[in-house]
């Protein structure tokens, strides 16, 4: 064979591995990408002429569904108004798609694989798409929205032992069906309230003495410290170089550490967080899921990561010399955390100090009812041992008993919890209220932003008394 045949031979081979390599990137490396670009009106237009599978609460109530449009188009439109607008979000070939609307998109269009969607283009298969049954509770949605009353901030419920989402409030809210013009989407981006902002997976707030979990978590399971453990309680001691005060200037000598928890003395937990170090506080605010994205079957671009935040919006670790680690370690200073971060501190706790995974979705079924897809328990991590997690819980039963958090207690029902009061104007006396904790089979977690004169046991714990009392059976 001559060298100008075999250099054309090379030629042609190395066009079609181009062809390949170029096709293969939309088809199949960015297909993904491709079909959730916002500017790809083409796919967007084509999944106007799909009837989306309705997505329903763990009752089968529906909160999503399609309704027929000439020229054989679907439109979406949601039941339940502004009640799960956060966690169902919106899809429409208009302004795109949010939460799981967008997580789910694949099979709530009936997206299979590239090939079976060929066959059935071929064959002149209408395509149907798969409906997303989640564990979302509409009462105990109903009673977290009625107890926020309209006011800036987040309730997130889980199962202790599965992880499933049982309630994610968020106010203000929005109502879904409002969202298919861009006139409409741009009146809601601008307003000052951001009721597009999901406050449970989005709400950066300083956690306050809620924080005191993790350092009780870390303090217990290092085995520095026990609940009967001799500490100090005193006011106005140096910490970090500066006095530190409790809560109300509050003075409590030496008391136990159970005794600390219960009424919530910073003096001491803070002295607890700078004897443990930096390495121990990183270490255990890592197992707790800190500094990570969280594990959601929810949009990426709608979570954020908790943290210290400092310069830029960078997460910086408690090993930074930046970071104040006695006032980190109550929940001062630079710490951010979510709502859902938080919930999920209470659920580790309550599942013995394993850290689950929360999800929103339970199964996805098909259009002929058969379920294609059950969404599993996932451990994310083993945080303290069994028996570290057994004495961290009765420390805060004995909060909800006779401490700060008495508002949360619930007749014939064991109550453990933690408040939190982030005191961020201490002269006009505004506080982000902040309540965490758990019953055998609910972790809760409630926060509200810039509450004037609120505290955690009088705002936030009794939304979550309400909220766990209604979720008694899920």
């Amino acid at each position: 064979m001559n060298k100008p045949i075999v250099g054309l031979f090379g030629l042609v081979v190395l066009l079609f591995g181009l062809l390949i390599v170029f096709t293969s990137r939309w088809t199949v490396f960015e297909a993904e990408a491709l079909r959730e670009n916002t500017a790809n009106r083409r796919l967007l237009l084509a999944e106007e002429r799909i009837r989306r599978g309705r997505i329903t609460a763990r009752s089968g109530r529906v909160l999503a569904r399609s309704r027929s449009l000439p020229g054989e188009r679907f439109v979406r439109t949601y039941p339940t108004g502004d009640v799960f607008a956060h966690a169902v979000g919106y899809s429409y070939t208009t302004t795109g798609r949010a939460g799981l609307e967008r997580e789910y998109n694949d099979p709530l269009t009936g997206r299979r694989t590239e090939l079976i969607g060929v066959v059935d283009s071929l064959l002149g298969e209408d395509r149907v798409g798969d409906r997303l049954a989640t564990s979302l509770n509409p009462e105990g949605q109903r009673v977290a929205l009625e107890g926020l009353a309209g006011r800036p901030g987040a309730v997130v419920a889980l199962d202790v032992s599965t992880g499933e989402v049982l309630v994610m409030a968020s106010t203000p809210s929005f109502d879904p069906d409002r969202v298919d013009t861009p006139a409409t989407f741009a009146e809601l981006n601008r307003d000052s309230s951001a009721p597009l902002l999901n406050r449970a997976t989005q709400g950066l707030y300083p956690p306050g003495s809620t924080m005191k979990v993790v350092t009780a978590a870390a303090a217990l399971d290092t085995g520095a410290y026990t609940p009967t453990s001799t500490v100090d309680g005193r006011n106005g001691k140096i910490v970090s170089g500066v006095p530190l005060n409790n809560f109300g200037g509050a003075s409590y000598g030496f008391i136990t550490l159970t005794d600390a928890l219960t009424q919530s003395v910073n003096t001491v937990w803070a002295e607890v967080g700078v004897e443990l170090g930096r390495d121990t506080m990183q270490d255990y605010m890592e197992r707790f899921g800190f500094y990570a994205d969280p594990p959601l079957d929810y949009p990426d671009a709608q979570m954020t990561p908790s943290g210290v935040r400092k310069e830029r919006g960078t997460l910086v670790p408690p090993t930074s010399r930046r970071v104040d680690l006695g006032r980190m370690a109550i929940g001062q200073g630079d710490l951010f955390a979510t709502p859902l971060q938080m919930a999920s501190v209470a659920q580790t706790v309550a599942n013995g100090g394993v850290r689950l995974e929360p999800h929103l979705g339970r199964r996805i079924i098909d259009p002929d009812g058969r379920t294609v897809d059950e969404i599993e328990v996932k451990v994310a991590e083993r945080v303290m041992s069994e028996d570290s997690a057994s004495a961290l819980a009765s420390m805060m039963t004995r909060v909800v008993e006779e401490g700060t958090g008495t508002a949360a207690a619930l007749e014939g029902i064991d109550v453990a919890g933690k408040t939190g009061t982030a005191e961020i104007d201490i002269a006009r006396r505004i506080n982000y209220p902040w309540f965490i904790g758990f019953t055998p089979d609910v972790a809760i977690a409630v926060a509200l932003e810039r509450i004037p004169g609120g505290t955690g046991g009088t705002v936030a714990a009794p939304i979550a008394s309400a909220v766990l009392e209604t979720l008694g059976g899920r």
